[in-house]
């Protein structure tokens, strides 16, 4: 396959991926294949949601539509223009050990292999196993030269070339001493935070919300931090983000909530509470589900030297005006783009240079 042809059957799987509308829930035109794995993918959608209570149908939709947006030729174009990606490669087998805590969280390094013209072995989490393989064989349908090119496994890892590992602190530790000697990426944690001014608008609130909430604060993208001015009316905030309430009515969300409740009863911490958040002052930057860390700041300088030099903890700053490559304004951190890379680490400039 070419890069041309990879960019177009990507695409086509974007295309397909529009059908799955959160918003509309009825099926576009389908043409002959996506009408052979649309009820496929309604099944898996449907196993997810219950082999996973963290995984809703609506979260699991909302992943799909914005890869649907993000797989367009001119995304991807766009994307890989800057890439001296050469056709006559010979592909090395990269193994990709995945994340399960939100849907499809390791498509991104799935895709970037596959158009780079490598070959995939996939690890994936317990906790998302069911959506990816029905994509990896709708791609086989455009091309049956994906079937050689992809491949799953949940053994221990064998005869692969170059590794991408994500996963805890402490388990990135085990992957850096185990692939030590593999041309490899780790990721590690990391933690979104959002600088609030003082003067944001109830619907920029609302966005900020999405931040918080979306995949219930599971994803590294997701805020955990708020850096407030003092002095700050604790009450803006929560009617911003009230539009969430009912997120306290899933039953994994509220057992973490009642959880960490009562344990900070029983410690004494002072704690702002609205029935489905609480607010903790804290210096720390990975927040508990249902929680969120926030600290005062009295200067702007002060707390911009702070978070760089935080910045190998920090996935994204969410900030009403936006000037460095890691921040993006309320509401946009679940859509980022092809180009907006988990670490900061470029990951096909990595594939590239396997060879």
């Amino acid at each position: 396959m070419t890069i041309k042809e990879r960019i177009s059957y990507f695409s086509k799987l974007g295309d397909f991926l529009k059908n799955f509308n959160a918003e509309n829930d009825v099926a576009l035109n389908l043409s002959e294949i996506d009408k052979k794995y649309f009820d496929e993918l309604e099944y898996k959608i449907n196993s997810a949601v219950h082999y996973n209570g963290w995984f809703t149908r609506n979260n699991i939709l909302f992943a799909l539509k914005q890869w649907s947006e993000a797989l367009t030729e001119e995304n991807l174009e766009t994307w890989l223009k800057t890439y001296a990606i050469k056709e006559d490669i010979t592909p090395k087998t990269v193994a990709i050990i995945m994340a399960g805590n939100i849907p499809l969280v390791g498509f991104h390094d799935f895709l970037s292999v596959l158009i780079s013209g490598h070959n995939v072995l996939i690890k994936p989490s317990d906790n998302d196993k069911q959506l990816l393989p029905v994509l990896c064989n709708y791609l086989a349908e455009l091309n049956s030269e994906f079937e050689s090119k992809i491949s799953f496994t949940q053994e221990r890892l064998v005869n692969f070339d170059a590794v991408i590992a994500t996963g805890s602190n402490n388990t990135a530790r085990y992957f850096e001493y185990y692939f030590k000697n593999k041309p490899n990426i780790i990721r590690k944690n990391r933690n979104s935070v959002a600088i609030i001014r003082g003067d944001e608008t109830e619907s920029e609130l609302k966005a900020l919300g999405e931040d918080i909430f979306r995949y219930y604060g599971l994803g590294c993208r997701n805020v955990s931090k708020l850096f407030l001015p003092k002095n700050y009316d604790f009450d803006h905030f929560y009617k911003g983000i009230y539009h969430w309430n009912d997120i306290i009515n899933q039953n994994k969300y509220a057992n973490n909530y009642d959880y960490n409740k009562a344990v900070y009863l029983m410690s004494e911490f002072n704690i702002l509470d609205n029935g489905f958040l609480m607010l903790k002052e804290d210096e720390g930057y990975g927040s508990p589900i249902s929680v969120l860390f926030y600290e005062f700041y009295e200067n702007k300088d002060q707390l911009q030297q702070q978070l760089e030099e935080k910045a190998g903890q920090l996935q994204c700053v969410v900030r009403k005006e936006i000037s460095a490559k890691n921040e993006v304004k309320f509401g946009e951190t679940q859509h980022p783009k092809l180009w907006d890379y988990a670490d900061g680490v470029d990951t096909m400039e990595f594939l590239i240079n396997l060879n």
